[in-house]
């Protein structure tokens, strides 16, 4: 037999699923709330501008993961130390929320504020790792600081768990910098943090990178950093401008499939007195650019 339901009982599901629904929206917009709080915080702790010395010139990319809660805390930092040289910084935060993009705010000022004390990369890491130990903050920080010497034309570098950066020169060599570095920010305190030195000849490019750009579902590091290695190759030998080099890494990282954050910084040379020599060439739309600069030199 076919049970008999009370003639108010339809309307009541109809009111419970309209309760239901009402509160999924609610959770809905609750949660694009913070996604949309956490961009803008990543946002509004990137660097408005970019310096530009004779013979320097950089490029940047960047594209935060908005998928649901996954916004993570990627930057990337550049700015004339005290001594007239340029200080670049580019890392990941552990976790994809708002706290992650908070910490990564603590650890972009960190650099900025300790850079003014040393501007030596490895002193810089490792004061700045004592820092976040001592406020005991639960995240940690993978990063690579770059020290740049615009007239001289050579790099110093440390990293801190970060994956490795990649250079190209107008000879045709480029490579994947092997050189030591430390563990992640804010994990160990009183941990040291290797430099490695490098010579930027003319018409290459220094590429650093955080992992979303090379790593995901769809493509193994490995492979990604070898593509970005091509790229870079190709920038170097055929003149290309560094904007187009950033811009064809960031295409490179829509295609891994992932739902991290990514970030690109690319050190090129932009003319002026350093460095003379170089050749123009042109731009991957056709046009005519300036050509790229001094790489390191591995």
């Amino acid at each position: 037999m076919f049970q008999r339901w009370p003639a108010d009982s339809g309307e009541e599901l109809l009111v419970r699923l309209g309760s239901l629904t009402a509160r999924a929206r609610e959770l809905a917009e609750t949660q694009r709330s913070r996604v949309e709080l956490a961009v803008a915080l990543q946002r509004g702790m990137l660097p408005p501008d970019l310096p530009s010395p004779p013979g320097v010139r950089l490029a940047v990319g960047y594209m935060p993961a908005n998928h649901g809660l996954n916004v993570g805390g990627d930057w990337y930092d550049a700015f004339t130390l005290p001594d007239g040289h340029i200080g670049m910084s580019i890392g990941d935060v552990q976790g994809h929320n708002i706290e992650a993009a908070a910490f990564m705010g603590q650890v972009r000022v960190g650099l900025r504020a300790l850079a003014s004390v040393t501007g030596d990369p490895g002193e810089l890491l490792a004061r700045t790792n004592d820092l976040l130990v001592s406020l005991g903050a639960d995240l940690f920080a993978t990063c690579t600081f770059l020290r740049l010497d615009p007239a001289a034309g050579t790099l110093e570098c440390a990293r801190a768990g970060h994956i490795p950066h990649i250079w190209a020169t107008a000879d045709g060599r480029s490579g994947i910098d092997d050189g030591e570095g430390g563990p992640p920010l804010g994990v160990l305190r009183g941990v040291e943090y290797p430099v490695t030195r490098h010579r930027l000849t003319t018409g290459g490019v220094f590429v650093l990178l955080t992992d979303g750009v090379v790593e995901g579902p769809s493509l193994p590091l490995d492979d990604g950093l070898d593509q970005v290695m091509r790229l870079a190759g190709i920038t170097a030998v055929a003149g290309l401008d560094v904007d187009a080099l950033a811009t064809a890494v960031m295409k490179l990282a829509s295609t891994v499939g992932h739902e991290d954050d990514a970030a690109v910084l690319v050190v090129g040379h932009g003319g002026g007195t350093a460095w003379p020599g170089r050749r123009r060439g042109k731009r991957l739309d056709g046009g005519s650019s300036p050509p790229v600069g001094p790489p390191p030199n591995g």
